[in-house]
């Protein structure tokens, strides 16, 4: 538990860096339709999630995630199943 809620945290502070709110209703924004990123600074996102969290995810599974709610489940997760 205690482990989910570093990996939390630091979650939390890549989003802030990247001026994205994860808390509210704006954690349900989508990437690109609500929150107006591009498909770069996304993908500098989850680089940055994946480097300050030490997990790695496949291909396959980011393309699932869609808003910032979703990302974290996803790490989350993945801490789980290592």
């Amino acid at each position: 538990m205690n482990q989910q809620f570093t990996t939390l945290k630091k979650a939390v502070e890549v989003f802030h860096s990247y001026g994205i709110s994860v808390s509210g209703p704006r954690k349900n924004d989508h990437f690109i339709q609500n929150l107006n990123m591009d498909p770069v600074f996304i993908n500098g996102l989850i680089f940055e999630l994946e480097f300050q969290l030490q997990l790695f995810i496949q291909d396959e599974k980011i393309c699932s995630a869609k808003t910032p709610k979703e990302l974290i489940e996803l790490f989350l997760s993945l801490q789980i199943q290592n």
